[in-house]
């Protein structure tokens, strides 16, 4: 178990493997713990960094603001702590609301992003999970026709009251349209597509209007894709790491075996 501390606030996060570093955020419930898998596949090639945001998981639940503009501060002064100058940020939902924000005021920090479940609108969310809530009601309609995972489920209890109502409202609060077009680095959007959470058309919406977005739906997965499809979204993930341009986002394709993509 790691820790730091920003403005005195505790940050816990777990970091795997050697090389090139990745970090990843994760959504409106849960903490890092589900982003295991694919940081331990990565291992050999990458250094991956996993935290919790505040209010989440291990991290400091004394944080009077759970919104993005907060944790878009504090991934860039967890980045500074840790001598991380620039790397790509895999986020879902709340997560990938932060590092696209980030993308676009500090290109120079993150070299790419892949959008897990983004919301571009609050149109795009279950209008149940709009109205605020408890951590544990909401937490109830995210199992909603999705089988609950033992690493999502664990951290519900560890999560600040009202954490998950007030990421959810701050998302909500966005236009990711209009961050989008602002976006001068690699992004790939990847949705679940029987997701109930959070609408998978935004898929179209994304790849439509912005030139340097991209956007996969993974067949048969729903809200936590990088559970249901594990095999599928780490090759995908892999060849993601791959990418330096904008225009190389479209030789992406799902794989069904893993096949390094040639230069």
């Amino acid at each position: 178990m790691s820790g730091l501390f920003i403005d005195g606030k505790l940050i816990h996060y777990e970091t795997f493997g050697k090389g090139d570093p990745i970090v990843f955020l994760h959504g409106w419930m849960g903490s890092w713990r589900y982003w295991f898998p694919v940081m331990e596949d990565l291992a050999l090639e990458h250094r991956s960094y996993g935290l919790d945001l505040w209010g989440f998981g291990d991290s400091d639940k004394g944080c009077e603001r759970y919104d993005v503009e907060t944790y878009v501060e504090m991934l860039m002064a967890f980045m500074d702590e840790l001598g991380i100058w620039q790397a790509p940020v895999v986020g879902h939902t709340l997560g990938g609301a932060i590092a696209t924000e980030l993308a676009v005021r500090h290109p120079d920090r993150i070299s790419k992003v892949m959008a897990v479940s983004l919301p571009l609108t609050a149109d795009a969310i279950n209008r149940k999970l709009l109205s605020a809530g408890s951590n544990d009601l909401l937490a109830r309609l995210f199992w909603r026709r999705q089988r609950p995972y033992p690493e999502v489920e664990m951290s519900v209890q560890k999560t600040a009251r009202n954490a998950i109502a007030l990421t959810i409202q701050s998302v909500a609060r966005l236009d990711l349209r209009a961050t989008c077009e602002q976006l001068q680095v690699p992004l790939l959007g990847v949705y679940g597509e029987k997701d109930s959470i959070v609408d998978a058309r935004q898929a179209d919406e994304l790849e439509g209007n912005h030139s340097a977005a991209r956007a996969i739906v993974l067949p048969d997965a729903y809200h936590f894709p990088m559970l249901d499809q594990q095999g599928a979204f780490a090759r995908l993930l892999r060849d993601f790491m791959d990418v330096e341009r904008t225009d190389e986002l479209w030789d992406l394709a799902i794989k069904h075996e893993w096949r390094r993509r040639t230069h």
